[in-house]
């Protein structure tokens, strides 16, 4: 079973990249001249990941909790590629900071920038956030739901990390809402690799927390509810995690 678990995994992957190109191509003309033609090639190829992950490896997704619309900051637990396509799949307007570097990819980078993606060198997101800032500021920046990632990486189930400054630095300089996110996708679907493992990966926005907050306060209380749930839900999908019951609404 394991081996045609692994054969079903490598299919599943090789036609999402080719559904990448081919779709990319698809929408290439709408999107060049019209931004609403670059969501849609986005959501599209999203939405066929997930469905055909839940078909062909048995990978079932499911989002919880309302979904934010209106111009918030999105701060999600980060555990693979998964959580951003099932964020991507359900966000009106999803934008994250981006490598300097994946501007240059050919066709992906012009979706990225239309879709109002931030490019920045490495090692200098002070420089991506002071622009995001001044671009808000200025009315340049396109509206919708900046994704951030309070720890910088993907960090594996099980594995500790401290959450980075920037996210409240934007919290504060952008006075958004924050949607805290927590997810499971990394019991399923790995940072590396092509096995995926049959299940349901859980993507859950949590209650909003307002602009306003102290940096340390908004600090603590992001990553006291972002790390509570995804054990809660990395505990239902059966890795071996010890987690306490936060009351997330408080």
């Amino acid at each position: 079973m394991t081996a045609i678990q692994w054969l079903r995994s490598l299919v599943f992957v090789g036609q999402m990249y080719l559904a990448m190109a081919v779709l990319a191509l698809f929408f290439t003309p709408w999107m060049l001249f019209d931004r609403r033609g670059a969501y849609a090639g986005v959501h599209t190829y999203c939405r066929w990941v997930r469905w055909t992950a839940g078909w062909m490896v048995g990978l079932k997704t499911d989002v919880r909790g309302p979904v934010p619309q209106g111009e918030v900051l999105v701060a999600s637990k980060h555990q693979s590629f998964l959580d951003i396509i099932m964020l991507v799949s359900v966000l009106p307007r999803p934008k994250f900071i981006m490598k300097r570097e994946l501007m240059w990819a050919p066709i992906l980078g012009q979706y990225a920038l239309r879709i109002g993606c931030v490019p920045v060198n490495r090692g200098k997101r002070a420089q991506a956030i002071q622009k995001m800032v001044a671009d808000v500021a200025s009315g340049a920046a396109l509206p919708g739901q900046l994704v951030i990632y309070p720890q910088g990486t993907r960090v594996a189930p099980g594995v500790d990390m401290p959450y980075k400054v920037g996210s409240s630095v934007l919290y504060r300089e952008l006075k958004q809402p924050c949607v805290p996110a927590a997810t499971n996708v990394g019991v399923f679907w790995p940072r590396h690799g092509i096995y995926r493992k049959p299940g349901v990966a859980v993507l859950e926005f949590l209650p909003e927390i307002p602009p306003g907050l102290e940096p340390k306060a908004f600090m603590a209380r992001l990553e006291e509810v972002v790390e509570a749930r995804s054990n809660q839900l990395m505990a239902e999908a059966g890795f071996p995690l010890a987690t306490k019951d936060i009351p997330l609404g408080e």
